[in-house]
């Protein structure tokens, strides 16, 4: 079969003033053939002439009419659906390898007949106009902190014309994350874009009490860096498509930098941030021209930091805890039917009474959880050891796995005493060093002795003499000797 290349290279032997059949020769074709191209005047893919009738038979013809019918009432539908109802109501008529030509006659009348797609308008980005952030699950990058797996988000903030990025490491969906992770992004950038987009406001309102509540924060945000804020519509997140396809490159990017690395394991959280700093700083070093265009027209941040916490006030209960979005901390119990006001941030929450701080807690996350701390209840809790037995939040007051196992020694030794024993033994925590108490716990477990409340503390003596600092001795100093070194110095400059 005669082809395109061996049409073109008859041609210019022609034109270069060859004979026909000298021509016809050196492109391996006989004299006729090349006098057929020659008089067609053009090269075989385009002479050649496709045909309209069918080379094969049509298993879908007596069904056809119902197949197009459901793709026009039901157009969400997919053929391999089709294909099983059409196996059901005729059996025996098709068999596994009519599946595909299904396939491919449903995809030619969805692109001839079918309804139109959705179309995408690429925008036109100017410097300094557009700042777009969203939040990203790094999950799938199984990336650890000293072995244990570390599930967390990064809140990612990119300018949509330079692509200069930040990332802020987090565990929600929130207002207070978004709060932090864009006023970070702001301060490290040096500037402020004209507007802010995000698609995950509506994530964040889940953990606030309404819609309006989160809708005036975010504006008061906005307002203090003087920035316009757009949200994507519903549903939309290619409406948000610098973010989404710089979360995609930041994660593969940052894999790849795993990959080198030799390890997707950190020695903890700070080492891990400094690593994720590095990779930004050689993502964003190719953007510096572009950057250096924005910067120009950035506006100026204000004269502060908006504080990212949400406030608000709860009074603390007879159990000397308080309820806040849904999960329990406890406060010393002197507090308890006084009203506080809580300071919720993005990772800790805090306590004011009074004009004053009176705790910093780790931030729960999720929902119906507990944080109860032994030392706000334990003075009470030794006055009732009858309530420990079914306290409810009894797990929390075993600091330690040493704890535990003493409580249930303590159980085995005397189980009539178990409880104010152990209760005892907690109290002393409170009152000298966890740490201490912990470690007199070890040394008696570790020599099998009983575990009672005076050995504790006689342990715990003599751990505190052993490590009582000492003056150091210094002895006499011979002055002679610092001649020598000035003399021996001399000599050898």
């Amino acid at each position: 079969m005669v082809n395109d290349t061996q049409v073109r290279g008859l041609i210019r032997l022609m034109n270069s003033g060859k004979r026909l059949s000298v021509a016809a020769m050196n492109v391996g074709m006989s004299e006729n053939t090349a006098r057929k191209y020659l008089e067609a005047g053009d090269i075989p893919s385009r002479l050649k002439k496709g045909h309209w009738w069918r080379t094969r038979t049509d298993f879908f013809a007596a069904v056809w009419a119902w197949v197009e019918n459901q793709l026009a009432e039901f157009p969400g539908l997919e053929a391999k659906t089709l294909f099983g109802v059409l196996r059901r109501e005729h059996p025996g008529e098709f068999s596994d390898g009519q599946l595909r030509t299904l396939q491919r006659r449903v995809k030619v009348w969805r692109a001839t007949k079918g309804s139109g797609k959705e179309v995408f308008f690429p925008q036109t980005h100017l410097p300094g106009e557009l700042g777009a952030s969203d939040f990203t699950a790094m999950g799938s990058l199984r990336i650890t902190i000293q072995s244990q797996g570390f599930d967390h988000l990064l809140y990612h903030f990119v300018l949509t014309y330079s692509n200069w990025e930040d990332v802020s490491v987090c565990f929600s969906e929130s207002y207070e994350s978004l709060s932090f992770g864009l006023q970070n992004a702001l301060w490290r950038l040096g500037g402020v874009p004209r507007k802010h987009r995000t698609d995950s406001l509506s994530a964040a309102v889940n953990n606030l009490s309404t819609v309006e509540e989160f809708t005036r924060r975010y504006e008061g945000l906005l307002s203090h860096y003087g920035m316009v804020g757009q949200k994507t519509q519903s549903g939309k997140a290619h409406e948000n498509g610098d973010a989404e396809q710089s979360h995609y490159r930041i994660k593969r990017g940052i894999d790849q930098a795993l990959m080198l690395r030799g390890s997707r394991d950190f020695a903890d959280r700070e080492d891990y941030e400094r690593f994720l700093n590095k990779s930004l700083a050689e993502r964003n070093a190719g953007r510096q021209g572009r950057l250096a265009e924005e910067m120009v027209v950035l506006r100026a941040l204000p004269g502060s930091r908006l504080e990212d916490a949400k406030r608000f006030h709860s009074t603390v209960g007879p159990s000397s805890t308080i309820r806040v979005q849904h999960n329990v901390y406890s406060v010393h119990s002197r507090l308890i039917r006084e009203k506080v006001e809580v300071r919720l941030f993005a990772e800790h929450l805090e306590v004011w009474y009074g004009q004053k701080r009176v705790e910093r807690l780790p931030r729960l996350r999720g929902e119906e959880k507990h944080r109860i701390d032994y030392r706000h209840v334990i003075d009470w809790l030794v006055r009732k050891p009858g309530a420990f037995a079914n306290y409810r939040y009894k797990s929390d007051l075993f600091p330690t796995s040493r704890f535990r196992v003493a409580y249930d020694m303590l159980k085995e030794q005397s189980p009539a005493r178990a409880d104010k024993e152990y209760l005892q033994i907690l109290h002393l925590a409170a009152l000298e060093s966890e740490s201490g108490v912990n470690a007199a716990l070890g040394l008696l477990l570790a020599d099998d002795q009983p575990v009672d409340p005076q050995r504790v503390a006689e342990q715990l003596k003599v751990i505190g003499q052993e490590e009582t600092v000492r003056d150091p001795e210094i002895g006499g100093v011979d002055l002679r000797e610092y001649d020598t070194l000035c003399t021996t110095t001399e000599v050898g400059s």
